[in-house]
């Protein structure tokens, strides 16, 4: 989890303030999108030559003949170009504004925050929701359950004060902690099972907690609707993790075959990542420490083979960036489908883990994640077809969140 400088949250909060003394905003406007070649990701097959309405943000009709008049004010002609579901992230740290236009402008349409400062992830998500500030829509997590919180957890629950020395170490402080995010409305617990890749003091195949301490959290969670995400690394933690009943082991480097294998028949949902490691390996980014070059040199192909035994495995793969997407971010949902084609999941898997995989993670599947008559009208168009040539995702052209048109770039002409 990435901590914010106490400047840049300063200014989250000042425009987010600003934001909420806004009126709402209207619903969208009818439109239709004409000439669509509309990607089916459950299957791979395209419909050409189809007429996309949309309408109260939802997708309302797609025939292959033209609406009757008056069914839309507003009509875009996409002139064959492929239209998509919405991507979704399933592991982000967006924490500004601008963070949320660039994963917008990317494609992305949902995102699930993996730990974030000050809440802004909740304020972010009702914002989005009441239609103040364009998506993506935002599940939230708050702060992340680890023996050593963000110290500006303490201040957000001040109550929690006694706990801010001797840390998250005993089942009562993790239940205590649980309970406040859970308090402040977060839909997801992120646990640490294992120490972290991106820190250069820290072994990422340690394990953090026993699997009774986390099954306490995951029960905690549990009660109150809420799911858990499990960053872990290691084999160790990330059985444990799995066996206390986490609904996805996020990074999974080191994941063994026996760890797989529980994974699969429990149904836990893998995020590795992988994109990741090129930030750690390269130069740059948001991470420029000559260790972690070291470290993800040594990591990358490790999770590559991870990602190929997970497939063999059956074990259920989505996409996460890991990302804040700020302004030194390389990690894109673009990027890291690429990652997992090069690990062996076919273009067509790559496209549903952040389609209609993560909508199942998310328990959002009869929602988002397929351009389908009554889902949500969030869709993004592309030059060529994704189950073709995957990297045309890293180009979108027109993104669409909630109904509403974000980001349009299927015309240059003056």
């Amino acid at each position: 989890m990435r901590h914010l400088l106490p400047t840049s949250l300063m200014l989250a909060a000042v425009t987010i303030a600003s934001l909420h003394a806004q009126a709402p905003a209207p619903s969208p406007e009818p439109l239709t999108l004409v000439n669509a070649s509309v990607v089916d990701v459950t299957t791979g097959t395209v419909r050409r030559g189809q007429y996309v309405v949309l309408r109260d943000g939802r997708i309302a009709s797609i025939a292959a003949t033209a609406p009757a008049p008056g069914a839309a004010s507003r009509r875009l002609d996409l002139g064959g170009r492929y239209l998509v579901p919405g991507l979704i992230d399933a592991h982000v740290h967006i924490a500004t504004p601008q963070a949320m236009r660039a994963a917008l402008e990317s494609g992305v349409t949902t995102v699930r925050s993996a730990g974030v400062s000050n809440f802004v992830d909740v304020g972010f998500r009702e914002l989005v929701k009441k239609g103040h500030l364009p998506g993506p829509d935002v599940l939230a997590a708050g702060y992340h359950v680890r023996p050593q919180p963000a110290v500006e957890a303490f201040m957000d629950a001040p109550d929690l004060g006694d706990l801010l020395q001797p840390g998250l170490t005993t089942p009562d402080a993790l239940r205590r902690f649980v309970r406040m995010n859970l308090g402040h409305g977060v839909e997801w617990i992120k646990v640490l099972a294992t120490e972290r890749a991106g820190t250069p003091n820290t072994d990422p195949r340690k394990q953090v907690y026993t699997e009774s301490e986390l099954a306490l959290v995951v029960a905690e969670a549990s009660a109150r609707g809420a799911g858990v995400l499990a960053h872990a690394h290691g084999a160790e933690g990330a059985a444990a993790a799995v066996r206390a009943g986490v609904r996805s082991i996020e990074h999974g480097t080191y994941l063994s075959d026996e760890t797989l294998t529980l994974m699969a028949q429990k149904g836990a949902y893998f995020i590795p990542t992988a994109d990741v490691m090129n930030d750690l390996a390269e130069p740059g980014g948001d991470y420029d420490n000559a260790g972690l070059q070291r470290r993800g040199q040594m990591m990358k192909p490790i999770v590559v083979d991870t990602i190929r035994r997970a497939k063999a495995a059956g074990v259920k793969i989505g996409a996460g960036t890991d990302t804040a997407y700020g302004p030194t971010s390389i990690a894109r949902v673009g990027r890291e489908i690429g990652e997992l084609v090069a690990a062996g999941l076919t273009p067509l898997q790559a496209l549903q883990a952040a389609t209609t995989t993560n909508a199942a993670l998310l328990k959002l599947d009869r929602q988002i994640g397929q351009v389908a008559v009554g889902f949500e009208a969030d869709l993004v168009v592309v030059d060529q077809s994704p189950v073709e040539r995957p990297r045309t995702l890293l180009d979108p052209l027109l993104v669409v969140s909630n109904g509403r048109v974000v980001l349009d770039r299927l015309t240059f002409a003056k």
